[in-house]
């Protein structure tokens, strides 16, 4: 038998979804990008300074990923139905 997930639970699930698919897009722009500025201004690129671009990356990423699924939800929310 399936269980039925609550309006509230399924929310909180498509904000979780919203925010690691931006967290998997910002890892991979902070590793490719970040990484490669750094070498281009000649800093050593260590695995500390590589993790942390990564990581401000991934955050950033999560961060707009969450910011657009609570803009798109709240714009749903006040579209009149028919």
């Amino acid at each position: 038998m399936l269980d039925v997930m609550t309006e509230e639970e399924l929310e909180t699930a498509k904000a979780a979804a919203a925010a690691g698919v931006g967290a998997g897009v910002g890892s991979a722009g902070g590793a490719s990008v970040g990484v490669l500025e750094l070498a281009a201004q000649g800093a050593a690129v260590t695995g500390l300074s590589a993790g942390l671009v990564i990581g401000a990356g991934a955050l950033a990423g999560a961060l707009i990923g969450y910011g657009i699924y609570r803009g798109v939800k709240n714009k749903n929310k006040k579209r009149p139905t028919d």
